[in-house]
């Protein structure tokens, strides 16, 4: 009798401890995904890269001028200013050229493109980090592609090994033939975190490059006809 009750009680004490960490693991995975750092469990940034907003309470104000921390940055989509780089050679670190949406010509490196793939809550409201579904451990993490750096943006994606090199995401330089610009702009409703178009962001990057001092001209030279 006393075996038949340790026997009951051991089976129980083992199915409470196995269904607890079963339980523990089902709610890891669901909020973390398979990810050991929990990338997805960060809680989204609040911000906006360029102030837009007025508040409704406020009267409208006439603009007094770009605020001093960028005050010499220069304004631009966040998917044009990925496209110039992708255009000039996708170089980790050598400068590139682009044009913002002021008209002026700016240039920037690849420390300024990174973060647009890290940062959560950027791309639109509510938006995953790239880097939450796509980072190091190619085992894990979607389409084998790795955007936590440089060198994993340059690998490309569907790779088995980290290694490895797999399919150039970066168009071989042509950003309109681009995996990477078809993902960030453009709707894709079946595949998660790229369900909405992300071409609005206008983010500060970058630096005006001086403006070139107009020639000037000289004033035509009148010869006077003397009157008879």
């Amino acid at each position: 009798m006393k075996d038949d009750f340790r026997k009951f009680m051991n089976g129980t004490l083992i199915i409470f401890v196995v269904g607890l960490f079963v339980w523990i693991g089902f709610v890891y995975v669901n909020s973390c995904g398979f990810s050991v750092n929990c990338i997805r469990g960060e809680l989204p940034v609040e911000r906006t890269p360029v102030p837009t907003l007025i508040p409704a309470f406020l009267p409208v104000a006439e603009p007094v001028g770009v605020p001093a921390a960028v005050a010499d940055q220069c304004r631009t989509h966040a998917v044009d200013l990925v496209g110039a780089w992708v255009d000039a050679g996708a170089l980790q670190e050598e400068v590139f050229q682009f044009v913002d949406v002021d008209g002026r010509t700016c240039e920037s490196t690849f420390t300024e493109v990174q973060p647009l793939f890290s940062g959560a809550n950027l791309w639109y409201a509510g938006s995953l980090s790239c880097v939450s579904c796509h980072s190091v451990d190619l085992a894990v993490f979607s389409a084998q592609l790795d955007l936590s750096s440089y060198e994993g943006i340059a690998a490309g994606s569907g790779r088995s090994e980290a290694s490895l090199k797999g399919t150039d995401i970066l168009g071989g330089g042509d950003w309109e033939k681009s995996k990477l610009r078809e993902f960030l702009s453009e709707n894709k409703p079946d595949v998660p975190g790229h369900d909405q178009q992300n071409t609005g962001l206008l983010i500060f990057a970058g630096k005006p490059l001086p403006q070139a001092a107009p020639v000037p001209t000289e004033a035509p030279t009148v010869t006077a006809t003397p009157t008879p």
